[in-house]
């Protein structure tokens, strides 16, 4: 095992690995609880997306292990189960089992162009800061939806908006939870997040708002409601709506996942002269994972910024992702808890995932008027339409038309201009 992911090379051993993927696994374990429910809200039977979510991350992290030999965790991300929930089934009324479709799609699209070469050319293309304000204005949206689920904020008749009940029990537990978690953060706690949920229902079960469960351990519950769904309806993908669906699946994983992968690298000293060696194999798993979640019956996977925290622990081989896998399958066999992860328990994790994605909003040229009007239109559009879609679209589409009237329509690569296209249809069809 040693010889097979090159521990002397790396300058690890068999302790250190072992550590930093239960660390990596720590750090990203919240999304079983997070992502379950969120994909509930959309109608899918949560046991099924429980174990869903927890095969495919431990079936990725072993691709990620045995094909690539990096620590990185993989898993359903966040932002685009919100996309699948919040925007395609709910916003658009489009039925779970044809979204997952759509991702199925999606998924094998990505691995074609990942395997082919054509994810790069068509990452390049689209400008850095339309890239950052995707990824922030997510971060808005997932927060908002915490806030909801907090009950921090809530619907008013005449402002649309405005403060909730702060005094309301649940909305009382759900600040402590953020309390507690942005301490946690502050401090530097490993896995903050994950403990924070775990305070959070400790609380709610001690004051009596959250009830015990009626057991810790049980049998693995039945994946049947949500396997294969994707693949049996996948003739509904050809319907219209269905195309946004699948671009926008793709440009959030085209830049997260590569993303996450290098910054990784440069933190575990992967990076040789600015290049990643086997960065082919990495990508292709990432690719891989997201045809499998959306088979399993999840929305779609990606790598994990949160192997960060499993680096710094000493991780430097794949042995690291195969323990997190192990751990990730260990957990499929404590579902009960999912009786006690409220919505007071994991908005506290959205609103901090939320945090760390706008952390983006810093990599904007806010100075250039050309590059931060479309990118704030991104931004802000998701949280308020409600579509993650609406933001990518208004925000390609307010691009090129910028940088047209400023006579600088050179510097639009031809693919942004076929997006304009493509956008455009998409509003006209929507009306």
């Amino acid at each position: 095992m040693e010889q097979y992911f090159g521990f002397r090379e790396r300058n690890t051993n068999f302790k250190r690995e072992t550590i930093g993927g239960v660390t990596t696994f720590m750090a990203m374990s919240y999304i079983l609880f997070v992502n379950t429910a969120i994909l509930s809200d959309a109608g899918m039977d949560d046991g099924a997306v429980f174990v869903a979510t927890g095969l495919t991350a431990a079936i990725s992290c072993i691709i990620m292990a045995l094909w690539a030999n990096y620590p990185i965790g993989l898993a359903p991300g966040m932002g685009l189960n919100a996309f699948f929930a919040y925007t395609i089934v709910i916003g658009m009324g489009v039925p779970w089992e044809t979204a997952l479709a759509g991702m199925l799609v999606a998924g094998l699209i990505f691995l074609v162009m990942t395997l082919t070469g054509l994810r790069e050319k068509v990452l390049n293309a689209i400008p850095p800061q339309l890239k950052e304000a995707t990824v922030a204005g997510i971060g808005l949206f997932i927060a908002f939806i915490g806030l909801q689920n907090a009950g921090i904020v809530a619907a008013d008749g005449e402002t649309l908006l405005t403060l909730g009940v702060l005094t309301d029990p649940t909305t009382v537990l759900a600040m402590f939870g953020f309390v507690v978690t942005a301490v946690m953060m502050v401090r530097g706690v490993h896995a903050a997040i994950f403990f924070g949920m775990v305070i959070t229902a400790t609380a709610g079960i001690i004051t009596g708002l959250i009830p015990l469960p009626s057991q810790v351990v049980s049998s693995v519950p039945s994946l049947a409601p949500t396997f294969g769904a994707a693949i049996t309806h996948l003739p509904n993908v050809l319907e219209p709506e269905i195309f946004t669906v699948v671009f926008t699946v793709l440009f959030v994983n085209f830049f997260d996942a590569t993303g996450t992968l290098i910054a990784i690298a440069k933190k575990a000293g992967f990076l040789k002269n600015n290049h990643l060696p086997r960065a082919k194999q990495a990508l292709g798993a990432d690719a891989i994972a997201s045809v499998l979640g959306s088979i399993l019956g999840t929305s779609n996977t990606n790598s994990y910024i949160d192997s960060a925290a499993g680096v710094a622990a000493g991780a430097r081989t794949g042995f690291a992702s195969v323990v997190t896998a192990g751990c990730f399958l260990l957990f499929l066999f404590l579902s009960p808890l999912l009786e006690v992860v409220t919505e007071s328990v994991t908005a506290p994790a959205l609103i901090i995932v939320g945090v760390l994605m706008a952390s983006s909003l810093g990599s904007i040229k806010w100075g250039d008027m050309e590059y931060a009007i479309p990118a704030f239109v991104t931004i802000i559009a998701m949280p308020l339409t409600y579509s993650i879609a609406n933001g990518i679209a208004l925000g390609f589409i307010s691009y090129p038309i910028l940088k047209i009237v400023k006579g600088a329509y050179k510097e639009i690569h031809p693919i942004m201009y076929f997006l304009l296209v493509i956008f455009i249809v998409y509003f006209i069809w929507l009306v």
